[in-house]
């Protein structure tokens, strides 16, 4: 275990200690330690938290337990916390008392949560309707899109929302100034609307304005905008339905950053596209690229996650360890420095890192201990 964690915990810990970890920019609390000071490295949110899946906001973070409890905290001037209030919190708070709280994802105000009995909840900033309960006002507390208890992922745009479904359909609702719906138009929705009729979708990310999927063919589609062909179609061009992107059946996980995309391929690979002013594709330059380029040569890439209002990529390797780039601006990159990196760099020397999120300008993980 790194010094940083036996500082923060006064020794080692118990066997199985699993934290929620975060860092860099806290104005609103998202950094959940009881503060609102920046942090260039890694600290604890709260106390020993046995999490489990973990999603950042713009400016605010939210966790699962491994007992179905679900935690917020950070900025909540929408009532993206889902306390029934906007009120900031710089320590995490649970959201209700239910034990049944799965997958969660969160847009730039707005948050995306699946229960294990596969109804969907959305609570936030609701102006463009990403909460997809047919209207749009913003909702301080968890409320149920629709009745249907069949939802499987989620992800979150800046303004929009995506969700694939057991039967491998794929929804979308919300903003959709720029197709990121990929409805064929540019009509914003406050319900979600199905993406054409096929049942082979299987991972979900947003960007900013696009949107990225997989099918279980192994085959990557994207749409939305493409202003520094973060689509990665070797264009420019805006797309409102969904594009294959080469004609590969190897691709694995996706996510989704401000203007670029990253994903992992079932070999191990690692592949970013789009902007890269700050270096956040990894590739030791600022070049943008408007088709996937490999990130290095390394076979061991595990889960990626992207800003979608920022410019920092985080991912782990299979080895455990956690590796970042991109703007560092406010710490964003764990690793002491405000120093922008346009290369990977290993955050620590633990090995036991699991989920990973991006906020705006924080990034938040789970690590075991």
């Amino acid at each position: 275990m790194s010094n940083i964690f036996k500082a923060l915990l006064g020794g080692a810990p118990p066997v199985g200690t699993a934290l929620v970890t975060a860092w860099g920019a806290n104005g609103g609390g998202q950094l959940g330690d009881g503060t609102t000071v920046n942090k260039s490295s890694p600290v604890q949110v709260g106390s020993l938290i046995p999490g489990l899946n973990v999603a950042c906001g713009n400016f605010h973070t939210i966790a699962t337990k491994t007992d179905g409890t679900l935690w917020s905290w950070g900025s909540n001037g929408s009532g993206q916390l889902g306390q029934g209030n906007t009120t900031y919190r710089s320590s995490p708070v649970q959201v209700g008392a239910l034990t049944n709280w799965s997958n969660v994802a969160g847009g730039r105000w707005h948050t995306i949560i699946t229960k294990t009995d596969g109804t969907l909840w959305a609570f936030g900033s609701n102006a463009h309707g990403q909460l997809g309960d047919g209207t749009t006002v913003n909702k301080s507390s968890p409320i149920q899109v629709g009745a249907l208890t069949t939802w499987l992922n989620v992800a979150a745009g800046v303004y929009h929302t995506i969700a694939a479904k057991t039967n491998g359909t794929l929804w979308t609702w919300g903003l959709n100034s720029y197709g990121q719906l990929g409805q064929g138009d540019t009509t914003y929705r406050s319900s979600p609307v199905q993406v054409g009729a096929l049942t082979n979708w299987s991972k979900v990310a947003g960007g900013r304005d696009h949107t990225i999927a997989t099918k279980t063919d192994g085959t990557l589609w994207l749409w939305g905008r493409n202003s520094y062909g973060q689509l990665g179609d070797g264009t420019t061009v805006n797309k409102s339905s969904p594009i294959q992107v080469g004609a590969l059946t190897t691709w694995s996980k996706v996510a989704g950053g401000d203007y670029h995309s990253i994903a992992v391929k079932t070999d191990g690979t690692l592949w970013a596209w789009g902007i890269n002013a700050s270096g956040e594709l990894g590739q030791g330059n600022t070049t943008y690229r408007s088709s996937p380029v490999q990130v290095g040569a390394l076979t061991n890439w595990s889960n990626v996650a992207a800003s979608s209002r920022g410019r920092t990529t985080v991912a782990t390797k299979t080895d455990g360890t956690l590796w970042l780039w991109g703007s560092n601006a406010y710490g964003q990159l764990g690793d002491g420095t405000t120093v922008d990196k346009s290369s990977p760099i290993q955050v620590g020397a633990l090995t036991t890192w699991m989920n990973v999120a991006a906020g705006q300008i924080h990034t938040a993980a789970t690590v075991a201990l």
